[in-house]
């Protein structure tokens, strides 16, 4: 389900949000497997899997 306030996040949480997204794009940059990406983002595997495929399909 999509929530049209982003998922209740502020500006400023969405934001945040983001900035993890774009670090675990650069640790896939670097080779770093998807589950050492959840460890050091302190987040699930299944989102760093999730991302990795968007990473990978260029989003």
């Amino acid at each position: 389900m999509r929530y049209a306030d982003g998922g209740g996040l502020t500006a400023e949480g969405r934001a945040c949000r983001e900035a993890v997204r774009l670090r675990a794009a650069d640790l896939f940059a670097q080779g770093i497997d998807p589950v050492e990406v959840a460890r050091q983002l302190r987040v699930s595997s299944k989102s760093a899997y999730q991302w990795k495929r968007s990473w990978r399909a260029g989003g």
